[in-house]
């Protein structure tokens, strides 16, 4: 379960940033959509985390590069130890462009989560990076809200405070001194102990394999929907996967009756409703519409992931689904049975209507909404709607699309007009 993420100099996002998904309320009240970490709080309850973020933002603003900043850490914990050794530093990283000082300034990822079924445990790791190696590494645990320090990397700490890594707590019983030995300057040491079987840290970086799923608008439609046909051949009927693939498919009332599956060549028909008895196949890749592509392709991850309670990212939310299913998704994500294993939505949109009552009676509390902003100086700004301080009852919609909590174009009716209309009139004076 994800509780906060945090970034800094990351393509568009300069300063640090923080994305959290610990809810403001109690996971008690009665209409509360958090479900309980299982982690003490001060108060003597747990504390609630939301099962859906969502991020707003204008076009440019950075709303994408905070999903790709998860990925990029993910996709650093999962490769390091093997991908990495190929190149003399680190590579793919992606620094600020827009400072020049930001390319000698290192990137920072951190999570703070929560592993264990039975017995909850808050972890935060998290990891520096120059073009050169990795600078810092950290995992602290807290079981039973106490702080422990299982391992502390800094490659310039001077010898005389510790050398480069230090292990502050016995609760970190792995073979440290052969973990340090094999991990190399440019790989990070979770991914060396993972890859060498350490069974502690084998847990949080199978987390990191599990989770940060990121669905992204374009070509990646056409990948994930191979991947959703895929899964109909290799899961066995008892998982329900069929069937609740096509309940889902006729639930967004695209006339889908059910499906034949080609066992030789794993091709998929969808059969449709007609006004006779009989359903009509169609042939999926060359008779469906995108919009039956694009449903189809985001059922398989999202079932996978509901099935395995862990966490999604999707980019653009609605560039391919419509407000009222952009709106169901976020309600799937929210519904304690449908959800029953508190998987996690984190998405960016520009739908304003998952915002307002008055068409899609809104999904998403205060504390879920996220928004973006760009600076002059052409950083991302990432802050949450309730700093902008909404008053109770207020339409947020419309609060949104006017501009009183940021996070939209700044531009004036009828601007981009005038814009082309001087270019056509100058145009016309020079022919």
């Amino acid at each position: 379960m994800l509780l906060r993420f945090r970034v800094a100099n990351h393509r568009s996002i300069r300063d640090e940033a923080e994305l959290t998904l610990v809810a403001a309320g109690s996971v008690d009240s009665a209409d509360s959509i958090a479900r309980d970490s299982g982690i003490a709080q001060g108060d003597g309850g747990h504390v609630p985390v939301l099962p859906v973020a969502g991020i707003f933002g204008a076009n440019a603003s950075g709303k994408s590069n905070m999903l790709s900043a998860f990925h990029a850490m993910r996709e650093a914990v999962r490769t390091s130890f093997a991908d990495w050794a190929k190149y003399p530093g680190v590579p793919h990283r992606q620094p600020f462009k827009l400072d020049a000082a930001s390319a000698e300034e290192t990137t920072l990822f951190e999570v703070d989560l929560v592993l264990g079924v039975r017995t909850p445990v808050r972890y935060t790791y998290g990891f520096e990076l120059s073009d050169d190696r990795v600078e810092a590494e950290w995992l602290h645990a807290y079981p039973g809200g106490v702080r422990q320090v299982w391992f502390d990397r800094e490659a310039d700490r001077p010898a005389e405070d510790g050398d480069e890594y230090l292990f502050e707590s016995p609760a970190f019983t792995g073979r440290r001194d052969d973990l340090v030995a094999l991990t190399r300057p440019n790989a990070l040491f979770l991914s060396t102990a993972a890859t060498l079987n350490d069974p502690q840290l084998s847990a949080l970086h199978r987390w990191f394999l599990n989770n940060l799923w990121l669905m992204t608008p374009g070509e990646d439609i056409t990948h994930r929907a191979d991947w959703t046909k895929r899964r109909l051949t290799e899961l066995h009927d008892d998982t329900g996967y069929r069937e609740r693939l096509v309940q889902l498919l006729a639930a967004a009332d695209l006339g889908v009756t059910g499906f034949d599956l080609d066992p030789d060549t794993g091709a998929v028909s969808l059969r449709h409703r007609t006004e006779g008895a009989e359903a009509v196949a169609l042939d999926f890749l060359t008779e469906e519409s995108f919009g039956t592509h694009a449903w189809f392709a985001f059922l398989g991850p999202m079932l996978t992931v509901l099935d395995n309670g862990t966490t999604l990212l999707v980019d653009e939310l609605d560039s391919s689904l419509h407000p009222t299913l952009a709106a169901e998704v976020v309600r799937l994500f929210q519904d304690r049975k449908a959800n029953a294993k508190g998987a996690q939505l984190i998405f960016t949109t520009h739908d304003a209507t998952l915002l307002g009552n008055a068409v899609l009676d809104r999904p998403l509390g205060r504390d879920q909404v996220w928004l973006t902003a760009k600076t002059k100086s052409g950083a991302t700004e990432l802050y949450p709607l309730v700093a902008a301080h909404p008053e109770a009852g207020e339409d947020l919609e419309r609060g949104y699309l006017r501009g009183r909590y940021g996070g939209v174009p700044r531009v004036t009716p009828g601007e981009i007009a005038r814009e082309v209309s001087w270019f056509e009139e100058k145009a016309a004076a020079t022919a």
